[in-house]
């Protein structure tokens, strides 16, 4: 692995050298996007491979729960499990469709698929938030994804910051985002989306620490907030991923 981390490094040197480089030392979108992927993903795998993640998702209450998800970009798959009011709900996306189990069977009574908001459409909503964020930045080489020309070097949250932003082709996603990285090392440190940027309606993300493992170099923790009050919606932690 460090061995792949050095040669990446100086691949993306090298990279950021060309004449994709804009002017003050700024690289252009589509290098500053390559150098880090490099950094996250020096294999390039993520787009090929099969993942198993656990995720502690902190509010500000108090609360927690953890999800363990399968992320499987070789066969297009996705299952989570998640222990919810006692319940133990895995949902599962696959060649056969959509299932949700409760405790272990298919068959729930009604009042308890309502409760837990058990439908297909919310669980290809779960799946692609989870593979989106969790695959960042390798996504935003995904079709329909725009790249924003100038990068603009500034601030994200006190720290020095290369920001690019994002936008989508309109039967992808209408969400405009912002995506900051760490001048040195192209590591993402955090990111930003709005639904109506002139509202200033949607919310910030702050990275903080990796978890490197399976070849990947991930954030750890990510830190929710609102962009009108600052207010802390909540954390999510990497504990563990592994390969499958």
């Amino acid at each position: 692995m460090a061995v792949t981390r050095l040669l990446a490094a100086f691949a993306c040197l090298a990279l950021l050298a060309t004449p994709g480089t804009a002017g003050d030392g700024v690289p252009s979108a589509k290098d500053l996007l390559a150098a880090s992927i490099a950094y996250h993903d020096p294999d390039d795998a993520w787009g090929t491979s099969a993942y198993r993640l656990v995720v502690r998702e902190s509010r500000p209450d108090g609360g927690n729960r953890d999800t363990t998800m399968v992320i499987d970009n070789r066969a297009g798959t996705f299952q989570m499990a998640s222990l919810r009011e006692d319940d133990m709900l895995v949902g599962e996306i696959g060649a056969n469709g959509c299932i949700w189990t409760v405790n272990g069977t298919s068959d729930f009574p009604a009042d308890v698929r309502d409760r837990h908001r058990l439908t297909c459409a919310r669980l290809e909503r779960i799946r692609n938030y989870y593979i989106y964020l969790w695959g960042l930045p390798m996504k935003l080489r995904d079709p329909g994804t725009r790249l924003g020309d100038p990068v603009v070097a500034k601030e994200f949250e006190g720290r020095p910051a290369l920001e690019l932003r994002v936008t989508y082709d309109e039967e992808v996603g209408s969400d405009v985002w912002y995506v900051y990285f760490d001048p040195e090392t192209h590591a993402m440190i955090g990111y930003r989306f709005y639904h109506d940027e002139a509202a200033n309606d949607g919310e910030y993300i702050t990275l903080d620490r990796v978890e490197e493992a399976a070849g990947l170099v991930l954030p750890k923790t990510r830190a929710w907030y609102t962009h009108r009050d600052d207010k802390h919606l909540g954390t999510d932690t990497l504990m563990s991923i592994e390969p499958l």
